[in-house]
């Protein structure tokens, strides 16, 4: 179809391409073309459902042959979907558990008594952010040197430091990483995981075992880490070698641990249906331990979230509705134990709860489970900051800017490294500069720099 440029190059189409989000520029220039969704299904010879799902990333927009037919159809150039190199283009693959924009890919203070809705919660944020957000360097990308090096090449400069001290040393990185301090976390691995590899070749008999399930942990906390920073090919890395170390230690726990790190990012890397085997089989043979106490009640329940949120990225709602029910139970049983805190607890599976509902698009749903939650009654930064982030990440997908931004800086409040170090948020903050409302979202600019966002690309075509 012909069609002049300023059509599809409009500020609607432009904020799309910020996003990064093939699907969202196919939903934008559709609309600039005033097409409806049966109308470009009919140009594309697909059904309506299939180009639903791909506007929406239900269905994983990165066969060349679709994208030829999109761009056909649509009558823009094949480089807006990532066909051929783009110079000045913010258009990037990306794998669709991390996707944000319109695809359907988890923190503050309200009173005791939780009288304040999360929308009072976000205007309240809205007014701190006047008198200015915590204090944030300028972002850059984290520098992992040392450790990107002793993720690659196992270490061998280590010293023993015992097992006592290394479950230390172990727990000090994990609080460090539940307070949402990333930068933190990558500066401690280094010297640990060369200290875990050391204590391994001076341990023997069950000492070594107990060994490998530390160095396994860690290396689930380097995966998980990885994650976060949005490096896929770290986060393999390191999957792979937790899930090996935890069976050279022949524990249970940590095995469902490590298995269940490698399907998060089997997932992220497009695998979704094997992630999701890994995880079930795991339950499985997970489930004759469930009488052994809430530890392994925990890992349980862990595991069916994982698998409902990996059924809701793949649209299957029945799956995800099946799952996401076992694990409530599971997360009750544990709350009727009352036993040692654990983080498995029906407050874990409301946050799974959102971020399903976001991913399967329906948006409004996820604000109203979010909404349902204290964010002051969330114990750890990370995950009162990932809360956030998901409110964001649902507004930005619903069309409400405003409170996306407001959103967005609830999350900086909760852990700066959050919104300076991941690319997704980055992706939102350069797509909100980009809104017809950004002249009316006070400390935007300012919130852009502090998080890099100023600096990914947003060339005008």
């Amino acid at each position: 179809m012909d069609q002049p440029d300023a059509l599809w190059d409009t500020p609607a189409v432009r904020a799309a391409i910020c996003t990064g989000e093939y699907g969202a520029i196919v939903r934008a220039v559709r609309q600039a073309n005033k097409l409806t969704l049966a109308d470009l299904a009919e140009l594309c010879s697909y059904s309506v459902s299939t180009v639903s799902r791909l506007e929406r990333g239900k269905q994983q927009l990165s066969d060349v042959r679709v994208l030829r037919r999109l761009a056909g159809a649509l009558g823009i150039p094949v480089q807006l979907l990532g066909l051929s190199d783009t110079i000045g283009l913010p258009v990037h693959r990306s794998h669709q558990a991390a996707r944000v924009g319109v695809n359907p890919a988890s923190d503050e203070e309200t009173d005791p008594m939780r009288r304040r809705t999360l929308l009072a919660g976000l205007t309240s944020v809205a007014g701190a952010a006047a008198l200015g957000a915590p204090r944030v360097l300028s972002a850059r990308a984290l520098p992992l040197g040392r450790l990107e090096q002793v993720l690659l090449l196992p270490p061998t400069d280590g010293t023993p430091i015992g097992l006592t001290r290394l479950t230390q040393e172990l727990d000090a990185a994990q609080t460090i990483f539940d307070l949402g301090r990333y930068s933190d976390v990558a500066a401690r691995l280094p010297g640990l995981l060369s200290a875990a590899y050391a204590t391994r070749e001076a341990a023997h008999g069950d000492g070594a075992g107990a060994t490998d399930v530390l160095l396994s942990k860690a290396y689930s906390l380097a995966s998980r880490l990885m994650v976060r920073l949005g490096n896929d090919q770290l986060a393999w890395t390191t999957a792979d070698r937790a899930v090996h170390t935890a069976y050279a230690g022949d524990d249970v726990l940590a095995q469902a641990s490590a298995r269940r790190v490698w399907a998060i990012v089997l997932r992220r890397a497009g695998y979704s249906a094997t992630a999701q085997q890994v995880i079930i089989d795991t339950a499985t043979a997970l489930q004759p331990e469930l009488v052994r106490g809430v530890p392994y009640l925990a890992a349980y329940g862990s595991l069916l979230s994982t698998a409902a949120y990996t059924a809701a990225v793949d649209g299957d709602r029945q799956t995800a509705r099946t799952l996401i029910g076992e694990a409530i139970d599971t997360a009750t049983r544990i709350d009727g134990t009352r036993q040692a805190r654990t983080s498995f607890n029906p407050m874990a599976v409301d946050l799974y709860r959102i971020s399903m509902a976001r991913v399967l698009g329906d948006f409004g749903t996820a604000i109203e489970a979010a909404k349902r939650i204290n964010p002051a009654d969330i114990p750890k930064p990370e995950s009162r900051a990932r809360y956030w982030s998901d409110v964001a990440r649902a507004f930005h997908q619903w069309g409400k800017p405003e409170e996306c931004f407001r959103a967005l800086l609830a999350a900086e409040h909760a852990s700066p490294d959050e919104v300076r170090y991941r690319k997704p948020i980055q992706q939102i903050t350069a797509s909100l500069l980009h809104q017809p409302a950004a002249g009316v979202m006070p400390g935007l600019q300012a919130f852009a720099k502090r998080t890099g966002a100023t600096d990914v690309p947003n060339r005008q075509i």
